[in-house]
């Protein structure tokens, strides 16, 4: 007689395992701890200040109890615009463009020089770098020599009978932080498209031998498409950089800084360090927040634009 096996029971549901009242599901979270507290720390809780110290009247007679300064609303944000911040907004935009659409050809050509292997290439991408390595202050530094009244650069121009004139004042002193900023800055772009061309797959330019592409098509319609990503992320950061940039224009012109030179971060420091309104410069700086944040929220845009479309297209 056959015996009935009994019915198989069901196992019980796994139980999610708790760990002082956290699931495993959980725990990931705690991971993002230190970094949540760091990020509060040196980013939020300074932004929040900020915003209140530009809502109050803070200056020299009130710091000493600036908690019970005046609520003054958006009058620091009004007065901004009455106190030369538009026409700083206009030279550090300008100046940034400027550097920046500089910088891009003399980085990927330089990229283009160092690219493939020949003797001394080391060397070279050695001596590209050195504008890049030094601090800014040393450039800053450097180049306020070199362009005094009585400097090498007026004494160079002057063997070739050109007079060189006041470089660090006047109209003259926009195009010369132009100058300087270019000569520092464009080993980034050459970095960035640098490590982009390695990423070229080298059956690429086997293809391109085999067909007897030439080098002029070859870099418009091979080479060029592949730098066309890391360029664009290499010229947004390169233009927030340049309107942060404010140990260069500090030492190479001093504070104040000539008119045609009082980029941002001058006017800002300035009023807050010399004029002690600081409650004035505080909006200055949340309108500067704001101004490069729309560089920022534009690429981030065309970058998920074109994720979209790539996705579609597969």
């Amino acid at each position: 007689m056959a015996t009935l096996a009994p019915p198989e029971q069901k196992a019980p549901p796994e139980r999610v395992r708790r760990r002082k009242g956290v699931t495993e599901q959980q725990r990931p979270l705690w991971l993002l701890t230190p970094g949540g507290v760091l990020m509060t720390v040196v980013i939020v809780l300074p932004l929040v200040l900020a915003l209140w110290i530009s809502l109050i009247d803070l200056d020299q007679y009130t710091l000493r109890r600036w908690v019970e300064a005046p609520f003054i609303g958006l009058d620091n944000f009004v007065e901004s615009f009455s106190s030369g911040l538009l026409n700083s907004i206009w030279i550090s935009v300008s100046f940034a463009v400027i550097s920046t659409i500089a910088t891009v050809p003399i980085g990927i050509a330089a990229a283009l020089v160092t690219q493939n292997k020949y003797r001394g290439r080391a060397l070279v991408r050695a001596v590209f770098l050195i504008p890049y390595v030094l601090p800014s202050f040393v450039v800053a530094s450097v180049w306020r020599t070199m362009l005094q009244p009585d400097g090498i650069v007026n004494a160079w121009l002057a063997k070739v009978g050109i007079d060189g004139g006041l470089w660090l004042s006047g109209p003259t002193s926009y195009w010369t932080l132009i100058l300087v900023e270019i000569w520092a800055a464009w080993p980034f772009i050459y970095l960035m498209s640098l490590a982009a061309l390695q990423s070229v797959d080298h059956e690429v330019h086997e293809a391109s031998a085999v067909d007897g592409v030439t080098w002029w098509p070859k870099l418009r319609r091979v080479i060029l498409p592949y730098l066309r990503g890391p360029v664009l992320l290499a010229c947004l950061l390169a233009t927030l950089n340049h309107i942060n940039n404010f140990t260069l224009p500090f030492v190479l012109f001093g504070a104040p800084a000539p008119e045609d030179v009082n980029v941002m971060p001058m006017i800002v420091y300035v009023t807050s360090f010399q004029s002690l309104r600081f409650g004035l410069s505080a909006a200055m700086a949340v309108l500067s927040l704001v101004l490069i944040a729309i560089p920022l929220f534009v690429y981030l845009r065309a970058v998920r634009l074109d994720v979209h479309e790539e996705g579609g297209r597969k």
